[in-house]
């Protein structure tokens, strides 16, 4: 099975800490060249040196705040003029707050689009090109299983991570003649510091302790843990890889059978 990355090109955000990090390093194993993306430099500098080198690759980074989508589309063109296409695309960006929809601000649905869609499709429209070019493309959007089925007190996040998943079936059916695919990977409860601040969060507003909430959440996996970064970097690896080229337009759940839906 061809797995191997090297010559490969890939831009992965949101990649100095959890499951973009996790992804990065996979990838960098693999023998892809990783352009990180995320708003700290100095953690994006600490991470390119983490990242594995077998083929020798030479790592870099663009350091973007994806609450401004002019800035990030003006910084991503700049950095691929002159540059070597792109050839794996990897969507990734940390989702709102938790809460009930209800009481949820006009304003938080219009930000959490902006930094999730809107700059999806920045990313995605500035790479295509290249991608076409060299006749191979993967694009694959880290979502949530709420694509599947709606998660309690998230209702920003349920709303706009549909939204995505949309996106993305829509654009894998007008790029799959170019040799692009793309799809959703959908993480489950994943060992990350936003699946601790969630938690955090429903205890103040509960009154809950941690423990309970935590206990909770694992009796709904079957698996009965929660997951590793590195367990959803291995579902976009493959699908970033040449092994995946007939794999187009799906959401493939990571979550140790939580998702009740097929």
């Amino acid at each position: 099975m061809n797995v191997n990355l090297n010559g490969k090109n890939a831009i992965v955000c949101g990649s100095t800490q959890g499951i973009g990090k996790a992804v990065a390093m996979v990838l960098a194993e693999l023998g892809a060249t990783i352009i990180l993306v995320a708003r700290n430099e100095e953690k994006l500098q600490k991470t390119k040196l983490e990242l594995a080198t077998p083929f020798t690759q030479k790592h870099d980074y663009i350091c973007a705040d994806f609450s401004k989508p002019d800035e990030l589309k003006l910084k991503i063109h700049s950095f691929l003029k002159d540059r070597a296409p792109m050839h794996i695309l990897v969507n990734n960006t940390g989702g709102p707050p938790g809460g009930a929809i209800a009481e949820a601000e006009t304003e938080a649905f219009e930000k959490t689009f902006s930094q999730h869609l809107i700059c999806n499709h920045i990313l995605a429209q500035a790479v295509l090109p290249g991608m076409k070019k060299e006749n191979y493309g993967r694009i694959v959007n880290i979502i949530s299983t709420s694509v599947k089925q709606p998660l309690k007190n998230l209702g920003v996040s349920n709303t706009v991570r549909a939204a995505v998943a949309n996106w993305a079936k829509t654009l894998s059916v007008e790029v799959a003649p170019f040799g692009i695919t793309v799809n959703n990977v959908l993480p489950g409860a994943t060992l990350t510091a936003r699946l601790n601040s969630l938690i955090e969060s429903r205890s103040k507003q509960t009154g809950r302790s941690v423990d309970e909430l935590r206990r909770e959440m694992l009796a709904e996996i079957p698996a009965g843990r929660f997951g590793d970064p590195a367990e959803i970097a291995h579902a976009v690896a493959f699908l970033a890889s040449p092994a995946a080229a007939y794999i187009n337009g799906i959401n493939l759940p990571v979550d140790g059978g939580r998702t009740g839906s097929l």
